[in-house]
């Protein structure tokens, strides 16, 4: 098995050089994975170094709060942050928290063995799904300390089935896994594992602190004021014609803030263009003034969404009706109701905002007209607030997993 695992990452590793001329994420990992060596021999670290790894933009946000927290109370300790995905590095490359960002070799026993070899860490943090058989081979042999962060475990993963018994060697290489639920826990259990905490996601750490210090957005404070407001971040073209149906309905007392995915000027003026109603681009209000007619402001800047959040009382995430729905966790932290699309089970906060009352998942455009009427008042009346406290509630319940693994881990030595 390791024969083919190691043709499969060689395979892989010649398929990104041979696409690189034509294709934009293969150009930049390729790029960035042959400059990764000259960048780590000319490196300066101190003698206490602590490397962090994530595969992409998603697993960094949910190492974020770790980093930060190793940052404060570890200030003599340098820090490396490494990626396998151009969309983490390329974004990321510039963080200053941490004392350099590079891609991650491929994992091959000859690349893991020079990595660990020059940046000599002295405890490593993998996050989420990241489980490479070289590298935790050599951490291992080099009796170096390695935490695997906000893992999540399924039963159809390759550890579990029957043919899968190579694959879960690389388990046995963890010092300790700190998982983000009990399920995962108990499918470690099954394989012999019992050096895990149920520690909990940190990404909940990071959305209250993003939420706590987010700056004010006066423009959408004013547009909000008085009305009730829904919040659409995220958004794909399959969104956004239900919300445009929706808001072309709508009554006078409503308003909606669209951040939409994509913001080049095209798919803004196609927003704009299924709209009926009053409509004002966040980039063109003048002097930070809105017409008073305005009924949706479209935010076409980025970086703005999980503030603007905080001026609805209700938020509509996307990518449900396509690859699968977008954090629900921003919006979830301001105590108010979420709704996607059908595409969401993979991702286990939307599973359970749904069974804690605090989430909605629509099939259609008829889901959503009905879910909104329940939310403005028919019914009971009582609906919009229920199910805000039951978001609140379950974001507020869920804190605390960095405090948790910094507080296993501060005895180290590091």
């Amino acid at each position: 098995m390791r024969i083919l695992y190691n043709i499969g990452i060689q395979f892989y590793h010649f398929m990104v050089k041979l696409l690189s001329p034509f294709n934009k994420q293969a150009s930049m990992l390729s790029r960035g994975r042959s400059e990764v060596w000259d960048k780590i021999d000319s490196l300066t670290l101190r003698d206490k170094v602590i490397w962090v790894h994530c595969a992409s933009l998603g697993e960094f946000e949910q190492g974020r709060p770790l980093i930060e927290a190793i940052r404060t109370k570890k200030p003599d300790c340098s820090i490396v942050l490494t990626f396998f995905s151009p969309s983490g590095y390329e974004i990321r490359k510039n963080y200053d928290m941490v004392d350099v960002v590079l891609y991650l070799p491929a994992d091959t026993k000859k690349n893991a063995h020079r990595f660990i070899s020059v940046i000599k860490p002295t405890a490593v943090f993998f996050v989420k799904y990241e489980f490479w058989f070289h590298y935790f081979n050599e951490l291992k042999r080099a009796n170096i300390p390695l935490f695997s962060v906000s893992s999540i475990f399924r039963e159809n993963q390759i550890f579990f089935k029957w043919y899968g018994s190579w694959f879960r060697k690389t388990l046995q290489c963890v010092t300790k896994f700190y998982v983000q639920d009990e399920t995962s826990g108990e499918l470690l259990k099954s394989l012999g594992i019992d050096h895990f905490i149920v520690a909990g996601d940190t990404r909940f750490d990071r959305v209250a602190s993003i939420a706590k210090s987010a700056a004010d957005v006066p423009l959408a404070e004013t547009f909000a004021r008085g009305a009730k407001v829904l919040v659409a971040g995220s958004t794909w073209p399959p969104d956004e014609e239900i919300l445009a149906s929706y808001i072309n309905q709508s009554s006078p007392s409503e308003k909606f803030i669209i951040a939409p995915h994509q913001i080049h000027d095209s798919h803004i003026r196609q927003i704009e263009e299924r709209l009926s109603v009053p409509t004002i681009r966040f980039t063109k209000t003048e002097n930070g003034e809105l017409p008073s007619e305005a009924k949706v402001l479209i935010i076409d800047t980025i970086g703005m969404l999980s503030a603007i959040y905080r001026y609805g009382s209700v938020a509509y995430i996307g990518g449900g009706f396509g690859k699968g729905i977008h954090n629900t966790l921003e919006a979830a932290t301001y105590g108010m109701p979420v709704v996607f699309g059908p595409k969401y089970k993979k991702f286990k906060e939307a599973v359970d905002l749904i069974n804690e009352g605090g989430g909605f998942a629509i099939q259609e455009e008829k889901d959503f007209f009905e879910l909104m009427s329940r939310f403005w008042g028919d019914g009971d009346g009582n609906e919009l607030e229920r199910s805000g406290k039951a978001a609140a509630s379950y974001v507020n319940r869920m804190l605390g997993a960095t405090d948790k693994i910094i507080e296993e881990i501060q005895d180290l030595e590091t």
